[in-house]
C-alpha cells in the first residue's frame, strides 16, 4: 500500500475540497491521474463535520463522485473523520484566502478546539454531541459496505491531552461496524490515554513519523505490539528531516508497512513550505500577503512535502523515477 495525503491543489482545506461552490472534479481527476502514474494505490483524504451539518445530501453525493474518480484511477482512499491539527475555529462557506508562503495556513480542525475542550471539561451540549454522533454514524452507515473505500481513520492526531471525544467517536463507529477496517493513529501529538485507546481499538495499526532517526525504531516498536495486525504509516516524508522517498520507501517495503506520505501537489495549502513558515503567519497577515487566484510565491529551494507542481512537473524527476521503481 503506497500513496499520499491528498488535497487538490485548488483547495485550501477539506471544506473547500467538498463544498459545492469549490468542489473541483476536473482537478481531482487530473491530479489522481498523476498519483496513479506513480503507482500509488491509495490516498488519505480528510472529511469535515461541517460538510455533513450544512449540506448532508450534497456532501454525500460529492464524496461518492470523488470515490468514483479515485476508483477509475485504481485508487482506494482512506477517509479521515476528525482532526485536531492547525486552525482551531472552522467555519463553513467561503474560506479565507491562503497566506503567502505559509504551510497549511487554511487547514481546519474538525470539530475544532472549543468543542473538543467542551467534551474534556464536561460542558458540551447534548445538541452538539448529537450532531457529531450523527456525522460519524451517518457517514459510516452511508458508506459502510462501499468497496471503493479502503479504511476509515476516525481521528487524526487527537491532542496532547486526554480526549473524551475520541472515546465517544470509537463508540459511535462501533455501533455501525462498517465492513472496512477502522483505525486512528497511535503516534503523533497524543497523550498516553489517547495512544492506548487507539491501540486497543484499531483494526490496523497506523502511525506518523517525519524523522529519519526514528523511522525504523518506530516500525520495530509497532511490530512488537501489533498482535498480527497490518501496519501503515499514514504520514511521513519531510525532506528537511531526512525522510525522503529514497530513504523511506525501501524501509517500508522491507517491513511490509504501508506508506502514505504528506502531500501530492503543491497548491493552495502550500505544504511544500516547512513548518517554520507558520511562525510568519501573523506577520504576513498584517502585511496583506494573501495568495490570490493563480498566484504562487517563489518555491523554497528544498520542498518540505509534496511531489508535483500544479502544472504536473515534479519537484525532482529523480525522485519520481525512484518512486516508480519501487511501486512497479
Amino acid at each position: 500500500m503506497v500513496g499520499a495525503n491528498f488535497l487538490p491543489s485548488t483547495a485550501v482545506n477539506q471544506l473547500e475540497m467538498f463544498q459545492e461552490d469549490t468542489f473541483d472534479p476536473d482537478t481531482i481527476d487530473r491530479e489522481l491521474g498523476w498519483a496513479a502514474d506513480l503507482g500509488f494505490n491509495t490516498m488519505r483524504v480528510y472529511l469535515h463535520d461541517l460538510l455533513w451539518k450544512d449540506d448532508k445530501d450534497g456532501f454525500v453525493s460529492r464524496l461518492s463522485q470523488f470515490l468514483d474518480i479515485a476508483n477509475a484511477r485504481g485508487i482506494k482512499p482512506m477517509l479521515v473523520l476528525f482532526d485536531d491539527c492547525h486552525r482551531p475555529d472552522p467555519v463553513s462557506g467561503e474560506q479565507l484566502k491562503p497566506i503567502w508562503g505559509v504551510h497549511n495556513c487554511g487547514w481546519a480542525q474538525s470539530p475544532g478546539h472549543a468543542i473538543v475542550k467542551q467534551f474534556a471539561d464536561g460542558t458540551v451540549s447534548e445538541d452538539e454531541r448529537a450532531r457529531l454522533r450523527e456525522f460519524t454514524v451517518g457517514v459510516l452507515t452511508e458508506f459502510k459496505d462501499d468497496d471503493r473505500i479502503l479504511m476509515w481513520d476516525l481521528y487524526n492526531e487527537p491532542g496532547n491531552d486526554a480526549n473524551p471525544l475520541l472515546l465517544e467517536v470509537w463508540d459511535w463507529a462501533k455501533s455501525v461496524r462498517p465492513s472496512q477496517p477502522m483505525t486512528a493513529c497511535i503516534e503523533g501529538c497524543m497523550a498516553p490515554s489517547n495512544y492506548m485507546t487507539n491501540l486497543a481499538n484499531s483494526d490496523i495499526i497506523t502511525f506518523h513519523t517525519y524523522s529519519a532517526d526514528w523511522l525504523e525504531r518506530t516500525i520495530a516498536q509497532h511490530e512488537s505490539i501489533n498482535c498480527g495486525r497490518p501496519i501503515v504509516c499514514t504520514e511521513y516524508m519531510a525532506r528537511e528531516f531526512g525522510t525522503t522517498f529514497q530513504f523511506s520507501l525501501p524501509i517500508f517495503k522491507a517491513h511490509n508497512v504501508g506508506a502514505i506520505n504528506w502531500g501530492l501537489v503543491a497548491g493552495k495549502s502550500q505544504t511544500h513550505f516547512n513548518w517554520e513558515s507558520v511562525l510568519k503567519l501573523e506577520e504576513r497577515k498584517e502585511a496583506g500577503q494573501f495568495l490570490e487566484t493563480g498566484e504562487m510565491p517563489p518555491e523554497p529551494e528544498l520542498w518540505f512535502h509534496d511531489i508535483f507542481r500544479m502544472d504536473g512537473t515534479p519537484f525532482s524527476q529523480d525522485e519520481v523515477d525512484f518512486i516508480k521503481s519501487m511501486t512497479t
